[in-house]
């Protein structure tokens, strides 16, 4: 028969006690054996059940099998039972770890450990969590803010001194020169590409370049390359509180290339893995292998050089005009001429470019800033390209030939007063003025003012004429001197007397002969005379301004009548004494008379085209009627008898084929510290064709040696030059021959 199932939970059944767990009770043993623990005691030397709950609390252990797991009141279960005939097993009681079972105490099965019974997830509070947020947020905003001092009042100074290498440069361009064309658009001076080459001496410190010599390697390098002194190039450098100097100014593409490529090569060779492990030693302390500079071969001393971008005046037809034209300084401003005339319409307006830079590279994100320069107006010439040549190519000889200091050619139209050349010797070269003497770089075709002598005469018999007070075919009597104001004058041949027509005074271009010619202006009161003269003068220009505005320019002189004394009354009237003029100025005279007594200021400029495009021709020049036609026509029979007549002083700037009217004169030369005379001023002026006038030609040469009067030294130059300018503007010869009006006459 099967024994019954003891009673979990202890050594006593009995209802009302809350059973154990299978897990957790002893199997039952038959009967009570010695050494057997009293009821519910453990037996000696083993240690109680763990997880025992005690009487009257509740179980924590797991529920039996297929018990719910919540914790409710476990019923009394009756022990399993066991099958027939088989004794049930004393339970085993636990022993403790380590120690080996009692003598004579069966092994006791250890029980597993009861599952844990799983916790109830609980939220956290929110104030709580908002603290923390909060705390997290106050360390974060102190980071920033403790930043914020560092940059701003800890670092600030170290902070500034590294950003000048990260800095922004303000770079100016140059606007486009405008060009100076001749009249058929041919540039006389243009502007071709050229690099202004430049550097930061900031970066050639020795904390930016990590040697100490920087500018001095640079000077070396530069110095065969720009033509300029390695002491010059190296104080250039040693001004670290600058960001810019300009080390030469309008350097060739080749110059520009060269130093590119040198200082590439610089670069490759410092960039290498070698020379960058130096550069990360400099500064640091000797402990730790630093350095306190690089070696040269990990040096680029050219890290601080750059190119801007820039031009360069050029004068293609090298020292053509160029007493005109003028020249440009070393900043390529107008210094001369014309190109100092007109710097403000030639120059344009400059722009300028902004960037960031760090350690001479542009920093293309940094952004920046750019005003494009505007470009200057081109100015087109009166000049005669071919023309000028032919008269610059004649006076240069001339002076040559005759040992004159300085001499000058002037052609200008009759009809619209424009010049169409106006050549100077000796000249020069503006692309290359350190072979030209300074006294050479000015104009002396208008900037000499000088006595002109005998081609002052036509004024005189102008003024006769034209008051009536005589005509052409006047008797006149010359004789060999003549006494005025305490003092004798004389021609420049001695002579017994002449019997002479007012066209044989101006043939033979008798002093004593224009003087008394002169006295009838005024009835026999020379001041009266010498009042009609000097208004006739001043209408002709003398002692006027051009019009043109030429720098250096000069009106002349003219005295006042009021304040003439002694021989002044009377030399005046044959272009010595008390009256000076330039080259353009009386060469006007003449052309005013051609053009039938109707003057026409001088012109230089054709007209000025814009940056746009747009072309604005000059106004025309100012005319004013000086003499009557009639008495024009009449000077012009007049100064042919100078050139046709065998007895005229000009035979020499006759030309085959055309009818020419000129005059010679022969002055006695200003010196040059104003006080008397030094020397002589030869000329000849003349227009032609006689008939039909075009082209006015004057021939000036100061203190010639070989030689000194006009008709022999500056005839043939009048020649030379009117002839070219004749065939060049295909001008047909004349039509009718000369009147030939008698120019003496027998008592």
């Amino acid at each position: 028969m099967s024994t019954p199932r003891q009673p979990s939970g202890g050594s006593g059944g009995g209802n009302g006690r809350r059973p154990v767990p299978r897990s957790a009770a002893p199997r039952a043993q038959s009967g009570t054996g010695r050494g057997q623990p009293a009821k519910g005691q453990p037996a000696k030397g083993q240690q109680p059940p763990r997880s025992q709950p005690a009487k009257g609390q509740p179980d924590r252990a797991q529920p039996a099998r297929g018990q719910s797991a919540r914790s409710q009141p476990a019923k009394a279960q009756p022990a399993r039972s066991a099958s027939a005939g088989r004794t049930p097993r004393a339970p085993q009681q636990r022993r403790p770890e380590g120690r080996p079972p009692a003598r004579g105490q069966a092994a006791v099965r250890p029980k597993s450990r009861p599952p844990l019974r799983p916790k109830a997830l609980k939220l956290a509070e929110p104030k709580r969590r908002l603290r923390v947020i909060g705390v997290v947020l106050s360390l974060v905003l102190s980071v920033f803010a403790g930043r914020l001092v560092q940059l701003q009042l800890v670092d600030a100074d170290a902070l500034a001194a590294d950003a000048n290498t990260n800095r922004y440069l303000n770079i100016p361009i140059t606007a486009e020169r405008g060009s100076i064309t001749s009249s058929d658009g041919v540039a006389l001076a243009a502007t071709v590409d050229a690099y202004d080459i430049t550097a930061d001496p900031a970066m050639f410190t020795p904390e930016a370049t990590g040697i100490p010599d920087a500018p001095e390697q640079a000077a070396a390098l530069l110095s065969p390359i720009l033509g300029v002194p390695r002491e010059k190039l190296a104080a250039d450098l040693h001004t670290p509180k600058s960001r810019y100097k300009r080390l030469a100014a309008q350097q060739t593409p080749v110059a520009k290339k060269q130093i590119s490529d040198l200082k590439s090569g610089l670069e490759k060779q410092a960039g290498s893995r070698a020379c960058q492990a130096q550069k990360k030693l400099l500064g640091k302390p000797a402990d730790q292998g630093g350095r306190t500079r690089v070696d040269n071969e990990c040096a680029n001393p050219l890290a601080g050089v750059f190119n801007r971008e820039t031009q360069k005046r050029i004068y293609p037809a090298d020292g053509l005009a160029a007493n005109l034209v003028g020249f440009v300084n070393a900043e390529g401003e107008g210094a001369g001429g014309l190109e100092l005339q007109y710097q403000k319409l030639l120059a344009g307006k400059d722009g300028h470019s902004s960037y960031a830079q760090s350690g001479g590279r542009l920093v293309p994100t940094a952004g920046g800033s750019m005003e494009p320069a505007v470009p200057g107006s081109d100015v087109k010439l009166t000049i005669d390209r071919d023309i000028q040549w032919a008269a610059q190519r004649a006076i240069t000889d001339q002076v040559a030939n005759s040992g004159a200091e300085k001499g000058y050619v002037v052609v200008q139209d009759v009809k619209t007063g424009q010049v169409l050349a106006m050549a100077t010797a000796p000249g020069f070269n503006p692309n290359d003025l350190s072979l030209s003497k300074q006294a050479n770089l000015g104009n002396p075709a208008l900037a000499d003012a000088y006595e002109p002598g005998s081609t002052a005469k036509l004024m005189s018999m102008a003024a006769v004429l034209d008051s009536g007070k005589a005509t052409w075919d006047t008797k006149v009597t010359v004789p060999n001197r003549l006494v005025r104001a305490g003092q004798q004058f004389k021609d420049d041949v001695d002579h017994d007397t002449w019997y002479l027509t007012l066209a044989g005074v101006l043939a033979k271009s008798s002093n004593i002969g224009t003087i008394e010619a002169v006295e009838t202006l005024g009835g026999g009161d020379q001041l009266e005379a010498n009042k009609v003269l000097d208004g006739y003068m001043r209408k002709f220009g003398v002692a006027e301004p051009t019009g043109l505005g030429f720098p250096g320019e000069t009106a002349g002189k003219l005295k006042k009548p009021e304040d003439l004394v002694a021989s002044e009354k009377y030399n005046i009237s044959f272009g010595q004494g008390p009256m000076q003029m330039n080259a353009l100025q009386a060469t006007s005279v003449y052309s005013t008379i051609a053009n039938g007594g109707v003057r026409v200021a001088p012109s230089i400029v054709q007209g000025v085209t814009d940056p746009d495009g747009k072309y604005k021709p000059s106004r025309p020049g100012e005319q004013t009627q000086v003499v009557s036609p009639e008495t024009a026509r009449t000077l012009t029979s007049m100064l042919e008898s100078v050139v046709d007549d065998e007895q005229g002083t000009g035979g020499k700037a006759a030309i085959p084929g055309y009818r020419v009217a000129g005059k010679t004169g022969t002055a006695n030369r200003g010196a040059a510290n104003g006080v008397g005379y030094d020397g002589y001023t030869a000329s000849f002026i003349g227009f032609a064709p006689a008939d039909a006038p075009r082209y006015t030609v004057s021939c000036t040469l100061q203190g010639p040696v070989n030689g000194h009067f006009g008709g022999q030294l500056c005839g043939p130059v009048f020649k030379q030059v009117m002839e070219f300018t004749l065939k060049t503007m295909q001008v047909p010869p004349s039509g009718s021959p000369a009147p030939n009006l008698a120019v003496d006459w027998k008592p």
